[in-house]
């Protein structure tokens, strides 16, 4: 059973029998998605590019995996447990009221005002809770740390390293089914998704690049990579709404430090090239966060020529009016091979 004390995962990595033990856990529920070669994104990038599809979970989004793994190591910790609070821009709260369904669990879910609306229905549909409150994700986090208190609720926080485990079960699929990669690209919301995939690399002794990509309007997890130290940013604006984060987890800010080899920042028009060229080079529906991979490889496609890419679709659940600016876009014309 995971542990839910505090774990200093610099100090302490992860083995690999424990990844492996909450992988069996996940795939006891979900079927391992697929990782996919893709040539026009290889002739858009220059490089061997491979896709790892995670908007193929019946979530539409990877953190379905540590939800699972989660309230499965919870329910074992505290069975008495009856109801979780969680806040969210909507994909870890689809996890979270995925596996509480699952376990029979009451599930409250907290999302800022102006939320992704169909990420709401999601989640109402997933049979949550919904309670709309706070202008951005960390005052939505305040908000259910008071539901919390007020009803006896089990705060579910967004990153942990009990969530990573069952997270990283995508990247033990992802390296184990295709050619060694040279880089990763992986993006960065409060960094669950990034710290599985170094965690499953460091775990199965690779050697390869894993790369954190946030939005240049919600930088925090950028600029303390680089400063060395947490810096929160008083805003967090961008339509890639899996990555609009001010304020940086600690942990998980000292296992990136120590595993990112960068952080690239992506803008809103990037993002959304990004999704109309995965729409047409491989008919997969990406959402803001889930197409900022792409957005970066291509600004570093120089830097990557002849290289194997691998690029983590994190999530597809884009709303109908981001997808249309995405439709709307002329994109610039890319040399193809």
């Amino acid at each position: 059973m995971a542990e839910f004390a505090a774990r200093d995962l610099v100090a302490a990595p992860f083995e690999l029998a424990e990844l492996e033990r909450a992988a069996q856990a996940v795939h006891e529920v979900l079927v391992p998605t697929p990782q996919l070669a893709w040539p026009l994104l290889a002739a858009r990038l220059g490089c061997e590019a491979w896709v790892k599809h995670e908007n193929h979970l019946p979530t539409g989004a990877f953190k379905v995996r540590g939800g699972l793994w989660f309230l499965a190591c919870l329910q074992a910790a505290q069975p008495d447990c009856r109801g979780v609070v969680a806040a969210t821009r909507g994909n870890h709260g689809q996890s979270i009221a995925f596996a509480a369904a699952r376990l029979g669990l009451r599930a409250v879910i907290v999302v800022p005002h102006g939320n992704n609306p169909d990420k709401n229905r999601a989640m109402r549909a997933l049979g949550a809770e919904l309670v709309e409150a706070g202008e951005d994700f960390d005052a939505a986090l305040a908000v259910a740390a008071q539901r919390a208190a007020d009803e006896g609720l089990y705060a579910l926080p967004s990153w942990h390293p009990v969530l990573v485990q069952g997270v990283a079960s995508y990247a033990l699929e992802l390296f184990r089914g295709m050619p060694p990669p040279d880089v990763v690209y992986v993006p960065i919301g409060l960094g669950s998704g990034a710290c599985g995939v170094i965690a499953a690399r460091d775990a199965l002794g690779l050697d390869c690049e894993v790369v954190g990509v946030v939005s240049v309007h919600a930088d925090a997890y950028a600029q303390s990579f680089e400063q060395g130290q947490r810096v929160a940013t008083t805003s967090a604006d961008t339509l890639a709404d899996g990555l609009a984060v001010r304020t940086p987890s600690v942990p998980a800010l000292a296992y990136l430090q120590q595993g990112l080899a960068r952080v690239v920042r992506v803008d809103d028009e990037a993002v959304l090239a990004a999704v109309r060229a995965l729409l047409e080079d491989t008919h997969n529906l990406a959402e803001g966060a889930g197409a900022a991979p792409l957005a970066a490889a291509l600004a570093e496609r120089e830097r990557n020529a002849g290289r194997r890419v691998a690029l983590v679709l994190s999530g597809a659940n884009l709303d109908r009016a981001t997808l249309a600016r995405a439709l709307d876009l002329t994109l610039e014309e890319e040399t193809r091979s």
